[in-house]
């Protein structure tokens, strides 16, 4: 089987894992703040603007509550994982789903500046398999816009931190580029919401801060949350960043393969000005939607794993509370788009067959 997914994991992770293994600091330690140090170079962002923590679930509901959506509407799109929008619900928000362009799946800001009302307090924006969103014209609304990045490591050119009012969720789950065995980092467009946000993620407490008791906490100020990482995580992401580069352009130069060399019948869900700064977590393609099922049917008989990888929200009974109108752009997107194997372990002539097959479907009788 040519999976869809590939976990990386460098041998070399495991001294020094096993070092802080046993160094007697294996919670939130210094490993953490190096692996935030590191992680803003590489990035490109600001110094202390990025908060590792448990989980990408975790960085994007730390961002609502840091842009204080609770009593208020998030807009947002039902084309994504459950992650990104059940925080909105644990903010004691309210989703309002908003359509995507029908040919790339992401959300479309036209339709985004019609649902604002008084009540909206945020805009959630994934960057569905690696490619970004429109963020001038998501800026334009002057609303915080939440990007999940989720998808999109390696996708940023000249980033320096998100607008000011704005968060970036990125995601170190396991199939992700790169993986801490879990893990999530925000990062965060003010210096006022980074301080926040690194106080939230523990409780509220100021671990920083002077005590005359070093297991007693200071007064809090402000409920938060256990969403920290933890050394052990921090560790391998230390190590996994040293072959992010590496990743991000092995997905690269197996898309351009793809591109280079798919069918007629198949369309790829972005344009060719988008593909230049892709990260290709996944690689989505748009079929005819009568032939969709039966090439996925077709793929995996070969031997080639394919999935649309997420399922519409708002088909989901726990969500179609929130499904109050026709999204006519999400419809079409999901009715056709597929996802292939395009991850940094792919040998060459594992996407040769994915390109042969491709090409035996549409050609059979």
């Amino acid at each position: 089987m040519i999976r869809l997914f590939a976990v990386h994991m460098p041998p070399e992770v495991d001294a020094p894992l096993l070092q802080t293994l046993h160094s007697g600091y294996i919670g939130q330690g210094p490993r953490v703040e190096e692996f935030e140090r590191k992680f803003e170079t590489w990035l490109g962002s600001k110094p202390h603007r990025a908060l590792s923590l448990n989980s990408a679930t975790s960085a994007l509901t730390l961002a609502l509550r840091l842009a204080n959506v609770e009593g208020g509407e998030v807009i947002t799109t039902p084309m994504t994982c459950m992650a990104t929008n059940t925080p909105i619900l644990d903010n004691r928000a309210t989703p309002v789903f908003a359509d995507v362009d029908p040919a790339t799946g992401l959300i479309d800001p036209d339709d985004v500046k019609r649902q604002i009302t008084p009540r909206t307090r945020a805009i959630i924006a994934v960057d569905w398999g690696g490619t970004l969103c429109d963020f001038d014209a998501l800026n334009e609304v002057g609303i915080p816009v939440i990007e999940d990045a989720a998808h999109a490591l390696g996708a940023h050119q000249r980033f320096s931190a998100p607008p000011h009012g704005w968060f970036t969720c990125f995601s170190f789950q396991a199939i992700k580029h790169i993986s801490t065995g879990d893990g999530g980092m925000l990062v965060c467009g003010s210096p006022e919401d980074y301080a926040r946000g690194k106080l939230l993620r523990w409780y509220g407490i100021d671990r920083d801060g002077d005590r005359t008791d070093f297991r007693c906490e200071a007064d809090v100020s402000e409920w938060g949350y256990k969403f920290h990482m933890n050394d052990l995580a921090a560790t391998i992401g230390i190590t996994q960043l040293d072959h992010v580069d590496r990743i991000v352009a092995a997905h690269r130069a197996n898309a351009a393969y793809y591109l280079a060399n798919l069918p007629a019948y198949v369309k790829p869900a972005f344009t060719s000005a988008q593909a230049e700064h892709s990260a290709f977590w996944l690689f989505t393609v748009l079929l005819p939607a009568h032939e969709r099922d039966a090439f996925m049917s077709y793929m995996n008989g070969r031997g080639i794993q394919v999935s649309k990888v997420h399922a519409r929200m708002d088909d989901h009974t726990a969500w179609r509370q929130y499904a109050t109108r026709e999204l006519p752009g999400v419809t079409e997107f999901y009715d056709r788009e597929c996802c292939i194997p395009v991850h940094w372990a792919l040998r060459p002539e594992d996407r040769e067959e994915v390109v042969a097959a491709m090409h035996d479907f549409g050609g059979r009788a």
